[in-house]
C-alpha cells in the first residue's frame, strides 16, 4: 500500500515539479518526531518506575533522541 502511494506521488511529482522531495522530507521528519516522542515517553516511564536510575536513563535517552533526530536531518538533506 505505501509503495503504491509513493509511486503515485512520484508520478504526480513529475508533473507538479518536485513533490517527491517534499514527501521524503515529510516522512523523515514525521519519523524523527515519533522516535523522539517515544524515547521521551519511555524515559519518563522508566524514571517513574526507578527514580534511582535517573542519570543512566537521561544519558541513554539523550543519545537515542540524537540518533532519531539525526535520521530526520539526513532525510531533510536527502530531499534536496
Amino acid at each position: 500500500m505505501t509503495m503504491e502511494l509513493i509511486s503515485m506521488a512520484a508520478e504526480a511529482g513529475a508533473a507538479a515539479g518536485g513533490v517527491t522531495g517534499n514527501l521524503t522530507m515529510a516522512i523523515g521528519g514525521a519519523g524523527a518526531a515519533l522516535g523522539v516522542g517515544m524515547v521521551g515517553s519511555k524515559a519518563v516511564e522508566a524514571v517513574g518506575r526507578n527514580p534511582g536510575a535517573f542519570g543512566n536513563i537521561l544519558t541513554l535517552g539523550i543519545i537515542a533522541m540524537a540518533l532519531a533526530e539525526g535520521l530526520g536531518i539526513i532525510a531533510y538533506l536527502g530531499g534536496f
